[in-house]
């Protein structure tokens, strides 16, 4: 009878040390980050304990029961001007600023998902492709194709990033073909000649292939950036009945002959044209060659997205571009604008990544192109040598990074006045919760899961990211 009573205590007293949903849904951590900088993705010293009291405050509900889309991942542009600038930094000082950026845990920001240039982006010092040939030539074949320019600068990069975090997800995409496929013979401008549709497919080929063989694989490629913007050096004109052929004709193709498997994402470009997506995901013949869409929100707004998801729900979407340069007078950090237009925004309307333009620039917004270069695209961190500046962008995308891994699902979260939210459940069953204030005053309210609640509050124009 006592050695049942001794075990019987053992055994309660260990059950009762044991992490049980219930006692991890008791208390709740918060990451704060206020325009004044007090408070920059900082844990907050005092827990949120949930408790079973209705609280006389506006509640905002949690619920994981109600699944989404599964997240690839957050991140940004690695440019080619970013490359060359982290390749300025001495080993030491590069080595620790990508693993700041690339690891999870400790000091690591957790950084996801990449995007890259295919050729040179306007974020270059100067404008190439991966076959440019002196005025008259072609090359339909691919015969002088060469990863050249990107050795010096990208490949590197890459390859360091890769060795710090070896599933990070990566996309490419081009800014133009190489000028002699162009209708105007020019990096600026112009559309892709019908004449080489099939080069420009072997061109992606070849590109995916060259990378795989140095080690990169290319999750994902965008037919074109910007496809509507005629003015940046370099850009390449591509409607929506071109990029319609091109896929069916010769990419997709292309892609399944070679026995490609790197997603194929089309537009490319602002939210304010979707009859550009809708009109070739109702096109079987290009459609089932088409992972999704990829937007950027230059203009319109992230609710298109989910008009493009619920058009096409098996179709997958991503917010591959945006520029986040909110900074405001007296050194203050306007954070929660960006936070809830760009990542609460996308994530909301079903996009599974999100990009900010770009990593990293000099104290100029450098290096980029002449006569059609972004002169006011700062970076998510200034570079001038090994000193290191993060920008509101390097915070903006922190929120999530940190706290959201890849293979994560978004769950519902309620809607309130002037606090933007939204939910995940991560693959380690912990959720995440990022809150977004953008009044000009604080807001309390509670936020309530499985029955309980917890009492919180969020300074004027802050973001709160929230986890249990």
């Amino acid at each position: 009878m006592k050695l049942r009573l001794v075990l019987f205590s053992f055994c309660a007293l260990l059950f009762s040390s044991l992490p049980s949903n219930a006692q991890q849904e008791r208390e709740a951590r918060l990451w704060l980050t206020t325009p004044d900088r007090a408070a920059v993705v900082a844990p907050q010293a005092a827990s949120l304990r949930f408790s079973s009291e209705a609280a006389q405050l506006p509640v905002l509900t949690v619920d994981d029961a109600q699944h989404f889309q599964t997240m690839d991942g957050f991140g940004f542009a690695l440019t080619g001007g970013s490359a060359q600038l982290l390749m300025r930094m001495s080993v030491t000082q590069r080595t620790a600023l990508l693993r700041e950026l690339f690891t999870t845990g400790g000091d690591g920001i957790g950084v996801s998902y990449l995007r890259v240039s295919i050729g040179a982006s306007d974020m270059n010092e100067r404008v190439f492709s991966y076959d440019d040939l002196p005025a008259g030539e072609a090359d339909a074949e691919m015969a002088k194709f060469s990863l050249g320019p990107d050795r010096a600068d990208v490949i590197p990069v890459l390859k360091e990033i890769l060795a710090i975090r070896p599933g990070i997800k990566i996309l490419g995409s081009p800014w133009s073909a190489p000028a002699w496929m162009k209708t105007n013979d020019d990096v600026k401008g112009g559309e892709l000649n019908p004449e080489y549709y099939s080069a420009f497919a072997k061109y992606f080929v070849k590109y995916v292939e060259a990378m795989r063989a140095e080690g990169i694989a290319i999750d994902a490629i965008t037919v074109e950036n910007e496809p509507l913007n005629p003015k940046n050096t370099p850009s390449m004109v591509m409607f929506a009945q071109q990029q319609d052929k091109f896929i069916a004709k010769d990419l997709g193709p292309a892609f399944e002959k070679a026995g490609i498997r790197t997603k194929v994402l089309l537009y490319d470009h602002n939210a304010d044209v979707p009859s550009y997506p809708l009109s070739i995901l109702g096109d079987p013949a290009a459609s089932k060659y088409v992972d999704g869409t990829a937007f950027h929100l230059y203009g319109g707004e992230a609710s298109v997205l989910t008009q493009v998801h619920d058009a096409y729900p098996k179709k997958n979407l991503y917010l591959t571009e945006q520029s986040v340069t909110e900074w405001r007078g007296g050194g203050s950090l306007g954070i929660a604008g960006p936070v809830t237009r760009v990542m609460i925004g996308a994530t909301r309307n079903w996009s599974r990544n999100v990009l900010l333009w770009n990593l990293a620039a000099d104290p100029q917004n450098g290096p980029h192109t002449n006569n059609g270069g972004c002169s006011g695209c700062s970076g998510a961190i200034t570079l001038d040598g090994d000193s290191v500046t993060k920008n509101v962008a390097y915070y903006v995308v922190q929120h999530f990074s940190q706290f959201v891994p890849p293979g994560s699902v978004r769950v519902a979260s309620s809607e309130m006045e002037q606090l933007a939210s939204v939910a995940f459940l991560t693959p380690q069953g912990k959720v995440v919760l990022v809150v977004s204030n953008t009044a000009n005053f604080p807001k309390p309210f509670a936020v309530k899961y499985h029955g309980k609640v917890f009492q919180t509050a969020l300074p004027s124009e802050s973001v709160g990211t929230y986890v249990w």
